[in-house]
Parts: structure tokens; C-alpha cells; sequence
């Protein structure tokens, strides 16, 4: 399972940051809980050759 310690800051447009929260807020998602997504898709589909583990390659994984 995944564990939530670490942080990633990133900078970003702040109407592009406006515009990321109100889609979010209006989907019923936070945007960590987004952000985490897109991150989780990133490593599965650039991978490569890369063993992951077993937590991360469940298909539709939507525990957030």
C-alpha cells in the first residue's frame, strides 16, 4: 500500500492552479487526490522495463 510522507511542491500559473481547483471541486476530488492519479498513470505508462510493485499495476485502482 502506499504510503503519503513524502511532498512534491511544484510551481504553477496561478490561473491554471485557479482553473485545476474548480474542476476538481467539481468532480468531488481534492487535488492531491488528482495529482497522485496522474502520477500513478505517469510511472505506468513510462515504466519501461522497470519491475513495480503489485499496488501500483492494479487495473482502475480508484482507493482515494
Amino acid at each position: 500500500m502506499e504510503k503519503r510522507t513524502a511532498r512534491l511542491t511544484i510551481l504553477i500559473d496561478p490561473q491554471k492552479k485557479q482553473i485545476f481547483e474548480e474542476i476538481c471541486a467539481a468532480k468531488d476530488l481534492t487535488p492531491s487526490q488528482v495529482v497522485r492519479r496522474m502520477v500513478r498513470q505517469y510511472i505506468i505508462d513510462n515504466a519501461g522495463n522497470r519491475e513495480l510493485p503489485a499496488w501500483l499495476n492494479e487495473a482502475g485502482k480508484p482507493a482515494e
